[in-house]
């Protein structure tokens, strides 16, 4: 099995600043030590699959110079990769178009994230905000670039979802990808479930979005395997085999599993991907994530 690995996140302490994995600092996972360490290309260790490639999705090595970490991975990565630069959508027009303008001279840009969480609905409407998703879209645009905006947000809420559909509808030239499935509930017989899975079917009318299934443990450190292959089926049946990609969210994955492999193994082995034809199973693991990364227009 070839596997291209669209969201996973390398550390370097050295030379980075990491403020959130600092102990002082949120979040206050007690289980934080497990992940607040080096993490490099070489611990992307897989046993019974290949590894073709993977999407580096921005870490907290220098928020305010977020270049610096493209140049950190490019000097010393040497498997097929993209990257993920963090981005201010807050920042002034002139701030944002610099910052544009200095990560894509990085070979291996291919996008940008502004995590949107709690604050989902706030920025969302803030004028310059939108106004900066304009900017990317243009830039994208003018610079014949595939540019992805990472869509880190739960969907349990119609209001941020809607507000989102917006900009999705208006600015056609990004590729917008949901991080983490769009943080399905832990409770499927709940209303927030079924918000969830409203909010995935409106978003799955806009050709130009995607998404990507993982950071299970974000959600549950001991999430089960009836949970997991539910969550899969819903956004394999809303999304089909060519819009969903299945990724690994290492190294914080680890908080659930003992190894990278490990983590691997259970998503290869799960009743979910066992029931998918040979070309599903490609698409899912390998060929999408060529597609929405890697290959420009």
């Amino acid at each position: 099995m070839k596997i291209i690995d669209p969201h996973l996140h390398l550390f370097n302490l050295n030379q980075g600043d990491y403020h959130w994995l600092k102990a002082d600092n949120p979040p206050y996972w007690p289980d934080k030590p497990v992940i607040n360490k080096t993490f490099k290309e070489s611990d992307l260790a897989l046993e019974s699959f290949s590894l073709a490639g993977f999407v580096h999705i921005e870490a907290g090595f220098d928020n305010s110079q977020p270049w610096r970490e493209l140049a950190a991975l490019e000097q010393t990565c040497n498997n097929p990769f993209r990257s993920i630069a963090t981005i201010d959508l807050t920042s002034s027009s002139h701030d944002f178009k610099k910052c544009l303008i200095k990560l894509a001279k990085f070979s291996s840009f291919a996008g940008v994230r502004h995590s949107l969480d709690e604050q989902a609905l706030s920025l969302l409407t803030n004028k310059q905000v939108q106004s900066n998703f304009k900017i990317l879209n243009d830039f994208a645009k003018n610079t014949n670039q595939s540019l992805v905006f990472e869509t880190h947000l739960a969907l349990s809420e119609y209001a941020s979802v809607n507000v989102l559909c917006e900009i999705i509808g208006d600015n056609s030239d990004i590729s917008f990808i949901i991080n983490h499935a769009g943080f399905p509930p832990t409770d499927m017989q709940t209303i927030e479930w079924q918000r969830w899975q409203s909010n995935l079917l409106k978003l799955s009318m806009f050709p130009h979005v995607a998404i990507k299934c993982s950071g299970w443990e974000m959600i549950d450190r001991n999430y089960q395997s009836t949970w997991l292959n539910e969550n899969l089926a819903v956004v394999f049946n809303i999304f089909g085999a060519k819009r969903m990609m299945l990724a690994s969210n290492f190294p914080l994955c680890l908080f659930n599993t003992g190894s990278y492999q490990d983590y691997w193994q259970s998503i290869i082995s799960s009743k979910f991907f066992q029931a998918l034809t040979e070309q599903e199973k490609s698409a899912l693991c390998n060929d999408n994530a060529l597609r929405w990364y890697f290959i420009s227009d």
